[in-house]
């Protein structure tokens, strides 16, 4: 399985280049919209890995390695969405002092 991080978020990262405009899925945006669109596929891929996993288990999967990946999948997720929202947080901050400066 891919690293949804590295697939989704690091792959629009590279390619946008500059922090010139870039299409999205709702038209033209920045890079920062861009960003914050590739975390939200990125959480999105995570969830359907869990609700597979969840599949799995509630069709009768419950040996201690089912549960266990559904244990991990959900963890994954949480660091995945604690990650989001620092790295979103920190580059607005960087924004606003930019935007200040100028």
């Amino acid at each position: 399985m891919t690293n949804p991080i590295n697939s989704a978020v690091l792959g629009t990262i590279a390619s946008l280049g500059n922090m010139g405009t870039t299409e999205s899925r709702t038209g033209k945006g920045n890079w920062f919209e861009a960003f914050g669109e590739a975390w939200g596929k990125a959480l999105d891929t995570q969830a359907d890995a869990i609700t597979a996993q969840s599949d799995v288990v509630s069709q009768g999967g419950d040996k201690p390695s089912d549960i266990t990946q559904l244990t991990t999948e959900s963890m994954r997720m949480s660091f995945m969405a604690n990650s989001s929202h620092s790295s979103i947080d920190s580059v607005s901050k960087a924004l606003e002092t930019m935007a200040r400066k100028n």
